[in-house]
């Protein structure tokens, strides 16, 4: 079967993602007729699995036990807290249980779910928590500590429910354990496709983050997409006999819960598909892996530099990893040897990507699998409810093949920025959204991204796109991790520069490198500059390497 025919048999009519058409704020709209309306019924759904759902580190939920939580949370949000409809509540907390059970309860009674970065300081908590006007704080120890010394007026007036907390809290804090009655069942709010559900902060590098709104419609469609696009895997490229799926889908959630990949496909899908989450209190290889061999884990999510650091963990060797089917995620480029590693190493499982953005509910092309192999820089296809095209600065629509930037339509979109009308209306045209990314689309609809519009480099009148240089550098043998950017030059306007980080053990002379990539590439696309480092390069919570932090350390100023 052809992807095509996969995707017909998929999203016909008379299918359970039979798509239609309709107009969602004067755009006409793809959406699937069976859409559930609004995520409080999703999880109705999730209600008849009396299965294991959560093992964090040596706890285990079932799915009963967090429902029951939820539905206890939403009754101290409603009647204790006076949370109405359209309410923002911020979550602040690491990747705990409790974290879900929050989610549940908050986007079920109508209120929007803000959750806020964990690895966020006092000032960037108090931003957003003014921004969004959030009336009430779910927070574990950490975030509360900090939030104890923002000194805002705004923070000072929420109401605080901490979670995990032991010893003193700050003034007006309750633990959540003294709100919860046993009795307590989730209230009844009558909620639809267009309400508001979350308002999620983009990890910007300057300035403030904007906060990203999405409806509930939007964030059922991207479930719905990813579920779609699931089912079109299997009928296009289905499991060999000796590779059949394991007795039940169990997934290893490796980012942040308050990062769109962490929240929608994985948790929510989770949720829904009736697999069970995996979760840590750290990323740990180590314990990743003892985790995987533990509990049959049989898809990875993450950022790809975690995939490198599972195959150069110590325990690599003796875990038992038969069980993983998929090892992939998003939030950075898969450079081609990473995924030539992936299906050399990994017994029965194959390396996956997808490329989506906070502003799609990270929905996007997924490549995996043999077309994965086949087209490693790629990014992979869409199912037909999504579409997607390339334009010219200007943004005209460009013929098949050429490069520009990339624009999403589909369902899963945001309505917009928080109070902020100016940037949605740069950022969505005409229902199109601009993803501020460069790259092409070839005759099969594979997408490749070549780079972010604002970190391709131009020398000496030359394009020079990042993704490409830094592809090359992973091929040598003692590079772990790499980042390449461009730094002011007076000939040329910018040249080329780099950050690597080499393997435990190795040594990398900036020469060396040099000559490696003059192997393989043109002369002009070899980093001028060279800073070869012995530990990680610097990371936000989405997984991707801080390029502003590196140009300013080799070029202050």
């Amino acid at each position: 079967m052809t992807f095509d025919e996969a995707c017909d048999a998929v999203c016909g009519p008379g299918t359970m993602f039979e798509i239609t058409e309709a107009d969602v704020d004067g755009v006409p709209t793809k959406l699937f007729v069976n859409a559930p309306p609004s995520l409080g019924a999703l999880y109705g759904l999730a209600a008849a699995r009396d299965d294991e759902f959560i093992v964090y580190e040596d706890e285990r939920w079932t799915m009963p036990e967090l429902l029951a939580m939820a539905g206890r949370i939403g009754h101290v949000l409603v009647e204790h807290h006076g949370v109405a409809k359209g309410d923002r509540v911020a979550i602040a907390m690491r990747n705990y249980p409790e974290w879900i059970a929050a989610f549940m309860a908050i986007t079920t009674i109508g209120a929007v779910a803000v959750p806020l970065n964990a690895w966020w300081q006092s000032d960037e908590l108090t931003y957003a928590i003014e921004d969004s006007g959030t009336s009430v704080i779910i927070a574990d120890r950490d975030r509360l500590d900090r939030l104890d010394t923002a000194g805002s007026e705004a923070v000072s007036h929420a109401k605080v429910i901490a979670v995990r907390c032991e010893g003193r809290l700050p003034p007006g804090a309750v633990a959540l354990e003294d709100l919860m009655t046993g009795d307590a069942t989730m209230p009844v709010v009558d909620v639809g496709p267009d309400d508001d559900v979350t308002i999620l902060y983009t990890s910007g590098t300057t300035g403030h983050p904007k906060g990203a709104v999405s409806t509930h419609l939007a964030v059922i469609h991207a479930l719905m997409c990813f579920a779609a696009r699931a089912q079109v895997g299997a009928l296009y490229e289905p499991p060999q006999d000796d590779a059949a799926e394991p007795p039940q889908t169990t997934f290893m959630l490796s980012v942040p819960l308050f990062h769109v990949t962490g929240l929608v496909p994985v948790m929510l899908g989770s949720i829904i598909s009736g697999a069970k989450l995996v979760m840590t209190h750290r990323w740990d290889p180590d314990r990743a892996l003892e985790l995987i061999e533990r509990e049959g884990v049989s898809n990875f999510v993450g950022v790809p530099t975690m995939s490198w650091d599972l195959l150069e963990a110590p325990s690599w060797g003796s875990r038992d990893v038969s069980t993983l089917r998929s090892i992939g995620g998003g939030g950075a480029p898969m450079p081609p040897e990473l995924v030539k590693r992936i299906d050399d190493n990994f017994p029965k499982g194959r390396p996956g990507l997808g490329y989506g953005m906070t502003e799609t509910n990270a929905y996007g092309p997924q490549n995996s699998g043999q077309d994965f192999l086949d087209h490693p820089r790629s990014t992979g296809r869409l199912i037909p409810i999504v579409e997607m095209r390339v334009t010219d600065p200007e943004g005209n629509e460009l013929p098949t093949g050429e490069t520009g930037e990339l624009w999403f339509r589909g369902p899963s979109l945001i309505r917009g920025y928080w109070n902020r009308p100016a940037d949605t209306a740069e950022t969505i045209v005409d229902g199109w959204l601009r993803s501020g990314d460069i790259g092409r689309i070839d005759d099969d609809g594979f997408v490749y991204v070549s780079d972010r519009a604002k970190d391709m480099v131009l020398r000496g009148g030359e394009n020079i796109y990042c993704i490409e240089v830094e592809a090359a550098i992973y091929e040598h043998p003692a590079v772990y991790e790499a980042a390449v950017y461009g730094i002011p030059d007076e000939r040329l306007g910018e040249d080329l520069a780099c950050h690597v980080m080499v393997k435990p053990g190795q040594t990398l002379e900036p020469a060396e490198l040099q000559q490696f990539l003059g192997e393989r590439l043109a002369k002009f696309k070899v980093p001028a500059r060279v800073a070869v480092v012995n530990d990680s390069l610097p990371r936000n919570a989405a997984g991707k390497i801080l390029k502003r932090q590196l140009r300013d350390e080799l070029a202050p100023g």
